[in-house]
């Protein structure tokens, strides 16, 4: 069974770290959610999160993917902590995957894994940004390689399906659409 960290941030985007969380479980995914620091979260819309431990807590562990929600101020403060830099690097060369939606692309792209590839983001994102090595896209969802990212809030259902094709193949993604009368 497939193993992802969602790193959980004061001011994440709240309906993309559900919706992630939520459908990467109905596939069966083992999903561990991480608070940067110990206690709540407070996201974005005022909605608390409980994450399921702390990312000191994981550091050490592998994981097939880690995700990151999107958000403000959360993105920011994903983008600020060595930690997450240094899991998604460590986790690109162990060519495991690394997905972002919203505007938590700006932390792969700060990252250096987002060089060489097609991206998206939340609208103004990735496109203000002086990123001459991406190619910055407008598509809700783009799979590069081992990189995935999405655009927002309205995407993360497309989002957290291509998160499940990625690690658990298409037979998977389509049971899971296929619960969803969509």
């Amino acid at each position: 069974m497939a193993r992802v960290l969602v790193p959980l941030a004061q001011g994440c985007e709240e309906l993309e770290a559900v919706t992630i969380i939520d459908l990467l479980r109905r596939a069966g995914i083992d999903v561990i959610t991480a608070g940067l620091t110990d206690g709540p979260v407070t996201a974005s819309r005022g909605l608390t999160l409980v994450p399921d431990t702390t990312l000191d807590a994981v550091l050490e562990q592998d994981f097939d993917m880690m995700v990151l929600p999107g958000g403000l101020p959360g993105s920011d403060h994903l983008d600020k902590d060595p930690r997450i830099h240094g899991m998604l690097k460590r986790l690109a060369s162990e060519g495991r995957y690394t997905a972002a939606i919203c505007a938590a692309p700006r932390v792969l792209a700060h990252a250096g894994l987002l060089d060489g590839r097609r991206a998206t983001s939340y609208p103004g994102v990735l496109d203000q940004m002086d990123l001459p090595q991406v190619e910055v896209q407008l598509e809700p969802v783009i799979a590069d390689g081992r990189v995935i990212t999405g655009r927002g809030p309205g995407t993360a259902m497309d989002f957290a399906l291509q998160l499940i094709e990625s690690v658990a193949g298409r037979a998977k993604r389509d049971e899971v659409e296929a619960g969803l009368a969509r």
